[in-house]
């Protein structure tokens, strides 16, 4: 059978797989904290019919060999933790991450995730939480009196409390930081979870040693750029296009093969 149409079916499945991640950055589009994935390809191994170097007579060496390659792969995806826009809410438990970090959340097995999405709520406890009731750590809690919550942008909570005129600090937001983000595994619910990969988390307070500052009553936008991924689109499907004319043509050769011989 010809090579070429196994090396096509190559180029087809990974320009699917680099279709599958444009329209998922482009379905999260308005999703708070998201961050966009991109694909990395890598060719697959050559098949080397005359070795580079290698010796024609005595003193005379190729100068170059004849390598033939068998396609390629998606090797991976990548998160993108460039920042996104900042909206303004006006809603005292929306904060958003103005530079590194990530809240700390505390899933219903024990374990913590991270998410950069802060769209914050208070459960029937008084605690915060994020859309999906999971505690945000350390864990915050907000007297049913409280009529004002104030965040400073280095995380400490204030709660003003009907009928006293001194505000009551509540706790202190943390942010952690990874050595490498992008290793971070997503699991979904805007949140992620540490791997080998990504490096332990670095525990500290906003606008400290390098993390990035609090800011109450805003949204940290997608970082997905539309017109970047409409471009990216337009590019897959062209060269989806190229791969299935390959197809195409590496049939019409066989056809004219067995109809010719």
């Amino acid at each position: 059978m010809h090579a070429a149409l196994y090396v096509s079916k190559t180029g087809l499945t990974a320009q699917d797989k680099q279709l599958t991640t444009i329209s998922n950055n482009l379905a999260n589009v308005g999703t708070v904290g998201f961050k966009r994935d991109s694909v990395t390809f890598e060719d697959l191994l050559y098949q080397t019919q005359r070795q580079p170097g290698a010796q024609t007579t005595q003193d005379n060496e190729l100068p170059s060999g004849l390598q033939l390659g068998t396609g390629v792969r998606v090797v991976g995806t990548t998160k993108q933790f460039t920042e996104g826009s900042l909206k303004v809410t006006d809603q005292a438990l929306d904060i958003a991450i103005n530079g590194r970090g990530f809240l700390q959340v505390l899933r219903p097995d024990g374990t913590l995730a991270y998410t950069r999405n802060g769209q914050l709520q208070i459960n029937g406890e008084g605690e915060l939480t994020n859309a999906d009731g999971f505690l945000i750590e350390p864990a915050i809690n907000v007297p049913e009196s409280t009529s004002k919550v104030t965040i400073s942008t280095d995380g400490v909570v204030n709660a003003f409390i009907e009928g006293e005129v001194e505000p009551q600090q509540l706790g202190d937001i943390q942010l952690a930081d990874f050595v490498n983000p992008a290793g971070l595994q997503a699991i979904g619910g805007n949140l992620f979870v540490e791997s080998v990969a990504s490096g332990n988390p670095l525990i500290g307070a906003p606008a400290q040693n390098g993390l990035g500052s609090v800011q109450q009553g805003m949204l940290e936008n997608s970082n997905v750029e539309i017109v970047e991924e409409m471009v990216d689109m337009i590019t897959t499907q062209r060269a989806y296009e190229l791969n299935s004319k390959v197809v195409s043509t590496a049939d019409q050769m066989l056809q004219y093969i067995t109809q010719t011989l």
